[in-house]
């Protein structure tokens, strides 16, 4: 057929085929030469292809790209017309967006986070629900309606009935339970104060924690612990950004979005032990929350708006005041809370341990019976701590054995059989002989030993021995027991004294110096423990005469002061800690220097009694109470001073 077409009507068919302007058609009609009208007409088409050309390549490029949100969405669709047909849509469902609108329209916003949400609604709403983004801005928003922006509990402040709740939960601890009631009295009269930030420090086992949900009871307030142990990333406290995938608000927005309400109570556990790495320091980042003048205009980097935790009641928990870091301790009031006494551990046993042992192993109360004598074997016998969580474990040990006999006699038929008194007898069979011995009165009796005090890094203080020995050389010292620049300082100091002193000690002959020909080595026992600090430097001394004049120090005797080289006796710190130590180790006389006396006040007055507290000035002074007066005869008016 197009063999036999002309070529002008060919070259009309095919202009007429391909897409052209009305102008270029005008042009073929107006051209008479058959040849002239073919030549332009196959210009055109060739256009044409090329133009072809280039759609078909940008249109499979696009295609490529789109191809597979396109097989997405179609196939949701035919998912829900699937589970729509088989009838497993639920009718009424509201919609999403309008869900979280109406959801953050309760939550009454403030102005700024306010405007934040309407913001990510609007984007929510252009947004189809299978794109990535939608669900990251969908997540925000629940945050934003969840936290509790203006929810609260009312405070119900009654100051009797917090104090009966205080010494209901704890005993003793009169001066922190002073100022708990200090600071509710306080809050009482004036309910828009802001602060103080509490911080309870103390050894483990002393009751800091169940001190904080004490005064959450007593204010009605709910309460929320945060465990700051090992925390060492910054967004830890403020949150991660929303740009990192899995972000989350930080540990202060989680926690009130848990409590429901914005004035809870918060205990932030172990602030002392708060790690530090390339991700930042979670210290810092504290100091904007503990800060009362800040933290009303808190952000958390993933809600990205401020937030007011000026009704928040922080209270911090630590072991060691000196690792928290000197501008968050600034913020904070700290409330020291020393050990325990024996005689505070026997009711702390009798009226919360055993009780909750007994419950806790299914035993009746009524059938065991454990005399105060055997608990107080228990804690002296079995345990060294300030706190009460080993005594606790002991108790608990006691109560399994009786439980163990208490069931056999149940499955015998014969509960009656059961004897659920404790004598000293069964207490050795149940926890094996006693851990703890009088190791002070042994090591006492040895010439060269004397026992110091020391105050360790949980807060609790601790019984320090020191010993020394003697050898043929020429008066070189060495020093063993992982000991620190201070402590070993210390040492040589110690020994420049009594080589200065040796004569008038009566330690050596006039003009001849045996010390001098002699090596001495001191050792710090428990060597795996490191030991630092200035307060062992009359007992190091105390050691050297003993060792020296071959008598033995006084028994159950301890001491604890730095001395300077002119033999003077300064203050140390911990002296509270150190006398509870002392006490629990059955020391009877403690060495304190003068500058001292003062803090003697903190210490309870069972303690006071049971002890006899010396105070010294100088190096002679303490080798008189040390050795009863054989080395240094004591001077009339220092003896009258010490009666």
């Amino acid at each position: 057929m197009l063999d036999s077409t002309p070529p002008g009507q060919l070259a009309d068919l095919f202009a007429s085929m391909i897409d052209l302007s009305l102008d270029e058609k005008l042009q073929i009609l107006e051209l008479v030469d058959s040849k002239t009208r073919i030549k332009r007409t196959l210009e055109l088409l060739t256009r044409q292809i090329q133009v072809l050309k280039i759609s078909q390549k940008l249109q499979t490029t696009v295609e490529n790209k789109l191809g597979q949100k396109q097989r997405e969405f179609i196939l949701r669709q035919q998912l829900d017309a699937i589970k729509k047909e088989l009838g497993e849509t639920e009718e009424g469902e509201e919609d999403e967006v309008a869900d979280l609108s109406k959801r953050i329209a309760e939550a009454k916003l403030p102005e700024e986070a306010s405007k934040a949400a309407d913001r990510e609604l609007r984007r929510l709403k252009k947004m189809h629900s299978s794109l990535a983004e939608y669900q990251v801005i969908r997540t925000y928003l629940e945050w934003l309606s969840e936290v509790p922006w203006t929810r609260s509990t009312e405070d119900v402040i009654d100051i009797s009935k917090a104090r009966s709740q205080l010494n209901s939960d704890h005993y003793g601890l009169d001066k922190v339970k002073t100022r708990v009631l200090e600071f509710l009295a306080v809050r009482k009269l004036k309910a828009d104060l802001k602060g103080p930030i509490l911080c309870f420090v103390g050894p483990p086992g002393v009751g800091k924690t169940s001190l904080g949900r004490s005064i959450a009871a007593a204010l009605g307030r709910k309460f929320y612990r945060i465990s700051l142990g090992g925390v060492r990333d910054e967004a830890e406290i403020r949150g991660h950004r929303r740009t990192y995938i899995g972000a989350l608000p930080g540990m202060i927005i989680q926690g009130l979005r848990r409590c429901g309400v914005r004035n809870p109570v918060f205990l932030l556990d172990e602030i002392d032990k708060l790690g530090r790495d390339v991700r930042g320091d979670p210290a810092s980042a504290l100091l904007e929350v503990l800060d009362p003048e800040q933290n009303s205009t808190f952000s958390d980097h993933y809600l990205n708006v401020p937030f007011d935790l000026s009704q928040v009641l922080f209270i911090a928990t630590a072991n060691d005041g000196e690792a928290i870091p000197a501008p968050l301790m600034d913020r904070m009031e700290v409330i020291r809370i020393p050990g325990y006494t024996f005689e505070e551990k026997l009711h702390i046993a009798k009226r919360y341990l055993l009780p909750k042992q007994l419950s806790g192993h299914g035993l009746p109360a009524s059938q065991v019976e454990v005399p105060d004598e055997i608990l107080s074997k228990i804690a002296v016998g079995y345990t060294r701590e300030a706190g009460v969580r080993s005594l606790e474990r002991e108790i608990g040990s006691v109560c399994r054995s009786l439980a163990v006999e208490y069931a056999d006699a149940k499955e015998k038929s014969a509960p009656e059989t059961f004897d659920g008194v404790l004598t000293e007898d069964r207490v050795e069979k149940f926890l094996g002989h006693q851990k703890f011995d009088d190791d002070v009165s042994e090591r006492s009796a040895i010439p060269g030993v004397a026992t110091g005090l020391a105050w360790t890094a949980s807060g609790a203080g601790g019984l320090l021995f020191i010993e020394a020995t003697q050898m043929p050389g020429k008066g070189s010292l060495v020093l063993t027991g992982k000991l620190g620049d201070v402590i070993k300082e210390s040492a040589q100091l110690g020994l420049t004294w009594v080589r200065a002193n040796a004569q008038k000690l009566g330690l050596s002959k006039a003009k001849v110096n045996i010390i001098d020909s002699t090596d001495i080595h001191i050792h710090f026992p428990a060597g795996a423990i490191p030991k630092d600090g200035p307060s062992a430097g009359i007992t190091i001394v105390t050691a050297l005469v003993s060792l020296f004049s071959g008598k033995p120090v006084a028994d159950h005797l301890a001491m604890t002061g730095e001395m300077t080289l002119r033999g003077m006796v300064q203050p140390v710190g911990g002296i509270k800690e150190k006398v509870l130590a002392a006490h629990r180790g059955g020391i009877k006389k403690i060495i304190l220097p003068f500058r001292n006396r003062k803090d003697l006040s903190d210490v309870p007055e069972r303690v006071l009694q049971e002890i006899d507290f010396h105070f010294v000035k100088t190096a002679d002074e303490v080798l008189v109470i040390a050795f009863d007066g054989q080395i240094i005869e004591a001077p009339s008016a220092f003896a009258k001073a010490n009666l």
